[in-house]
């Protein structure tokens, strides 16, 4: 394994890489972090040359006077011009999960041949209707501040996330307005692109919003596959932790999606 830093943007951003074979890029999303995807990134450097790294404000990267898509985009651009300038042997699988996936889209559709192929997990979902709506605000305020407060114990530690709840809604009520335009995006893409995605994505429960959300989640991907009939489409019995609990089966779906441009699945 080897640990670098990268500086830019007045962040600093750790990197880590290991593995052999073919490269792979593995950017993680909002409240992620690279030590929360080590049981992914383990999986996929048995045959891959996995590149980790933690976005502004979460993990050991820096806080940030700025959280956006913009910058947060910022970091994987920065990632990706340092790894050209290493000794990569070919373009690399750029895997990403939730909000690591729309950054992922944005970054392909805008450097086409820098990437191999897309492998986008539970995020970049064209949605008909966006989450953080006024009837439901409150209920996300109050969970975002709970899950800020329960960071409090990973203060200084890989797992950390240094973002207010303020902050957190900020950028989600952003991704919303970021999703209702994606598929723009998709269209100027050139590379196979294979979607990973949870049946139930706010979770099992027949009661409160989950039902809603889960349906706009499932028609979002649905809207995406009848546009982008091409790309690959896999669905996982699990919510949007699924990066988390279901990592064997999601490398084994990496795996088998490289190559050829797929035909959607379910």
């Amino acid at each position: 394994m080897r640990h670098f830093m990268i500086h830019h943007d007045g962040v600093t951003i750790p990197v880590s890489r290991g593995g052999r074979g073919r490269p792979l890029v593995l950017c993680p999303g909002l409240n992620s972090t690279q030590a929360d995807l080590h049981e992914l990134a383990e999986l996929l450097r048995r045959d891959h040359d996995v590149v980790t790294f933690d976005l502004r404000g979460h993990g050991l990267a820096s806080a940030a006077d700025r959280y956006s898509f913009e910058a947060f985009l910022g970091d994987l651009v920065a990632v990706m011009a340092e790894l050209q300038r290493l000794d990569l042997d070919a373009a690399p699988v750029l895997v990403g999960y939730s909000l690591g996936a729309d950054l992922a889209v944005r970054y392909a559709c805008e450097h086409s041949g820098a990437v191999a192929e897309l492998v986008l997990i539970d995020g970049a979902n064209p949605v008909p209707e966006p989450f953080i709506t006024e009837d439901v605000l409150s209920e996300f305020r109050a969970m975002w501040e709970d899950l800020a407060r329960q960071q409090e114990a990973e203060r200084g530690s890989a797992r950390q996330v240094l973002l207010t709840a303020q902050e957190i809604l900020d950028v989600n009520v952003e991704i919303d307005v970021v999703r209702s335009g994606i598929l723009g995006w998709y269209r100027k893409i050139d590379r196979p692109i294979s979607v990973i995605t949870s049946t139930s994505m706010a979770g099992v429960s027949g009661e409160g919003h989950a039902p809603r959300f889960n349906q706009n989640w499932r028609a979002g991907v649905e809207r995406l596959v009848r546009e982008q009939p091409h790309i690959a489409t896999s669905w996982l019995d699990a919510d949007h932790r699924l990066v988390f609990t279901h990592a064997p089966e999601i490398a084994q779906i990496i795996r088998s999606a490289q190559g050829p441009v797929g035909q959607a699945t379910s």
